[in-house]
């Protein structure tokens, strides 16, 4: 019996050191570390909403009485714009379109005019629509969406407003609409808080072109009016299929 109970001992004790041992020489596998997420980038199209104030800057003329009128005002600017950019390293490059509705109008003091009366002009802008290309410098942050972008722009822009002389002595007027262009000069800064949404800052520069209309109460004289535009906005970004910015995808074992 003792002789039985040394052999299960040595053989339990075998198979204890034997699987120890096996335990020892296994190697844990551990999961591999997930990739690291995609270095940010402004590149895609994008739509957005804007509004801020505009002020305004114009004179209008008559070639026959020599009237002058100058206004400065301010109002309200409202609307939408919609863009492409495109990064390399961290130099964006980009075109925006722009469009906005204003509240802006403004009326000139009255001249008087012996045998003619007093004439009082007013103009109204209704509209403004840009183009402009964009050239920006991004800041480098891989690993985080919170990035600031840094960017001039330059290009066109079309602008629908009124003009309207009005005789205040005898009640007669002459009003008309067109469409004026001109050249845009800006600069702002644009915070990507989000995933696909950016908060920007954008002041614009908008240089008018004079437009001239003839009078249908003085068919000798012709009007000029002359109009700049400054405008400061905010605006709300919703930019598409920024893939690169996706959660990394980890693998189970």
């Amino acid at each position: 019996m003792l002789k039985v109970s040394r052999a299960i001992t040595t053989l339990l004790t075998f198979m204890l050191t034997s699987l120890t041992a096996s335990a020892a020489d296994m190697h844990l596998k551990a999961p591999p570390a997930p990739p690291p997420p995609p270095p940010f980038s402004w590149s895609g199209f994008y739509i957005g909403g804007e509004f801020g104030g505009v002020s305004a800057n114009g004179t209008v003329t008559d070639s026959l009485f020599g009237l002058n009128a100058g206004t400065s005002h301010d109002g309200f600017i409202g609307g939408g714009d919609v863009g492409f950019n495109w990064q390399t390293s961290n130099i964006v490059f980009g075109v925006d379109a722009d469009f906005d509705w204003t509240s802006l109008s403004a009326t000139g003091n009255g001249v008087f005019i012996p045998t003619v009366g007093t004439l009082q002009g007013s103009a109204n802008t209704n509209s403004i629509a840009t183009v402009a290309g964009r050239l920006g410098v991004a800041t480098v942050n891989q690993a985080t969406v919170n990035q600031i972008l840094f960017y001039v722009k330059g290009g066109g822009g079309w602008v629908r407003n009124t003009a309207t002389i009005t005789n205040l002595t005898t009640g007669a007027s002459v009003s008309t609409s067109n469409t004026n262009s001109g050249w845009l000069f800006g600069a702002g800064i644009e915070w990507a808080f989000l995933t696909n949404w950016s908060l920007k800052f954008e002041y614009n520069h908008l240089g008018l072109s004079n437009f001239s209309f003839n009078s249908v109460i003085f068919p000798r004289d012709t009007f000029t009016a002359s109009r700049n535009l400054d405008m400061l906005t905010i605006g709300l970004n919703y930019r598409f299929d920024w893939g690169n910015l996706t959660a990394p995808v980890t693998s189970r074992f």
